[in-house]
């Protein structure tokens, strides 16, 4: 079983294969990473360590706003643990980190607490004050102190490397198809089924206004076939994502309806996953057309989630 620890106060100093980053989504270069490093620990009887950290680096060093994350963090720590890891560590990203010089965050974070004798990272990882370490700095420390160091180029899907970065802009765009691609996964959203306005009860497709952190990367607005889950069973949904504009509304909201399906979902928590994109947002001249665009876009997320057997 995974343990996860908070800082490295707990840490009991032991042998460690350790690979390291921010890893929100938990993408397919992520996932390498990570094999990478439980495969070689298993080979040498050694525990399998992923340290991340929280918050975000940009919100301690003023980069402007921390990026939308992709997962809340307990959704992170959770699919960091199924990869097969013994430890997963959060560090806590202060100014005090920050601050620490390329040589001293080698003996603090990684040899004095976990002994590490291999460390498994992305090309483009960069530590140490002003992030003056990078994966040649860190492979010479390696040579100099004993640890082996791993180097991953980006992998690249349909001719795009995946990170974090360009998986935040595929998932604000709509592109499901490649962000699930990316993360081996539908990307979903989570949050409690809050009041909202009825008008969807109104026209005859009620919603469930989903409430999310709005921390977190929203797709682009528009309408999706999706697969919402409550209380561990899943139903076909249809998702419109965005600010209603035939009712003049400002604030993007998620509101999900059912297809077929008739339950009072007030108060619980529902997942939705967005299996593929619909539609653009748009307003309509009336109520009427609005109506008629409802069923054909319910009509249309059937008939995707039949394709991609998620009804």
């Amino acid at each position: 079983m995974t343990e996860v620890l908070y800082g490295l106060d707990a840490v009991t100093p032991a042998p460690s294969v350790l690979t390291i980053g921010n890893f929100d989504g938990v993408h397919v270069g992520h996932r390498a990473l990570l094999q990478q490093a439980v495969t070689h620990a298993r080979a040498g009887e050694v525990r399998s360590v992923v340290m991340t950290f929280d918050p975000h680096p940009n919100a301690i060093l003023g980069r402007g706003e921390a990026p939308k994350k992709i997962q809340p963090l307990n959704d992170r720590l959770a699919t960091l643990a199924a990869s097969g890891v013994d430890l997963v560590i959060v560090m806590p990203f202060t100014p005090e980190l920050a601050a620490l010089e390329a040589a001293q965050f080698v003996k603090d974070v990684l040899l004095d607490p976990l002994e590490v004798i291999r460390v498994v990272v992305g090309d483009n990882f960069r530590f140490g004050r002003d992030a003056e370490g990078d994966v040649d700095y860190l492979a010479n420390a390696g040579k100099q102190h004993g640890f082996v160091v791993d180097v991953f180029e980006l992998l690249e899907l349909d001719g795009v490397a995946v990170s974090s970065t360009k998986l935040r802009e595929r998932i604000a765009r709509g592109d499901m198809a490649w962000s699930a691609a990316a993360l081996r996964r539908p990307f979903a959203l989570t949050g409690e089924v809050v009041h909202g306005e009825a008008r969807g009860r109104q026209l005859g497709f009620p919603t469930a206004n989903v409430a999310v952190d709005d921390d977190l990367v929203f797709p682009g607005n528009g309408v999706y076939a999706c697969v919402a889950t409550i209380a561990g069973e899943q139903f076909a949904a249809v998702t419109n994502v965005g600010v209603r504009p035939t009712f003049g509304g400002l604030e993007p909201r998620i509101e999900v309806h059912l297809i077929d399906v008739s339950k009072d979902l007030y108060g619980q928590t529902l997942t939705v996953a967005f299996i593929a994109r619909i539609r653009d947002e748009r307003a309509f001249d009336g109520v009427d057309a609005l109506i008629a665009q409802i069923a054909k876009d319910r009509d249309h997320a059937r008939a995707m989630l039949a394709v991609h057997g998620a009804n």
